[in-house]
């Protein structure tokens, strides 16, 4: 019965994350009818997946880790662990690991990848966490915590999966080719999942630490990356209102499901 239990949340873990990393090239599709966003739209729905993600974090990851973590101050202590563990994890990667952003240019060691491999290994580093938190999510038992996950990182894959196309584009890359990639680039979800199901699976008494990882790790990209791609061109305060309602649209997704 508990090995049929784990391979159920399993397969439902996986197939979640399928669909949320699918959600980025879903998000892509507009190029097909034109290539010509706007930078205030792109960052204002930059805005909106940063806000997601930080809802998504605090109430999907961070909460329940310190309640598995036993409540009081040694759940606090165990969270606060996991998410130094998981934001020095990514920084490490980030730093090390040769990517390009469209606003914020190189990043990590050099390399001689082209622009849009060094773009795509971008996406990677930041796709991989939350892959990682869904599985978590669906790994501790609770399939409302997963699923609420799986569904705002989906949301917030969508305007990734355009941020992600439209410099394609932009380097010749013909529409379908620039599709096609932004629909790879969510595919490293479910590996991501499969490591956290993984995790929280056969290692229970670290579970807390393992979602705050997830956490941390999502927190780094939220600060580092996300919100400074949309306060370099202008349009800041229209970006803040994205990242508030995307906030308040996770919120109430945590809370009805």
């Amino acid at each position: 019965m508990d090995l049929l239990y784990s391979s159920n949340v399993t397969l439902t873990g996986i197939i979640a994350s399928i669909l949320a990393g699918i959600a980025a090239g879903v998000g892509a599709l507009p190029l097909l009818f034109t290539k010509n966003v706007s930078d205030k739209l792109l960052d204002t729905i930059l805005g909106f997946s940063a806000g997601v993600m930080l809802a998504a974090t605090s109430f999907s990851l961070v909460i329940p880790a310190v309640e598995y973590g036993g409540g009081g101050l040694k759940g606090i202590l165990l969270t606060a662990l996991g998410i130094i563990l998981g934001a020095v994890f990514l920084d490490v990667i980030d730093k090390f690991s040769p990517h390009v952003h469209t606003v914020l240019g190189n990043e990590g060691s050099k390399s001689k990848l082209s622009r849009v491999w060094l773009f795509i290994i971008a996406i990677t580093i930041h796709n991989f966490p939350e892959g990682l938190a869904v599985g978590v999510g669906f790994g501790t038992g609770n399939t409302s915590d997963g699923l609420s996950l799986a569904i705002g990182i989906g949301l917030q894959n969508m305007p990734e999966g355009l941020a992600v196309a439209l410099p394609l584009l932009h380097e010749g890359y013909s529409k379908s080719k620039a599709l096609l990639i932004a629909f790879i680039t969510g595919l490293v979800e479910p590996i991501g999942a499969l490591f956290g199901i993984i995790l929280a699976q056969i290692a229970r008494p670290v579970l807390p630490v393992g979602l705050a990882f997830a956490a941390g790790a999502m927190l780094f990209v939220i600060s580092d990356e996300l919100i400074p791609e949309t306060h370099t061109k202008g349009f800041q305060r229209i970006a803040t209102y994205g990242v508030i309602i995307g906030f308040i649209v996770m919120t109430a997704l945590d809370s009805l499901i």
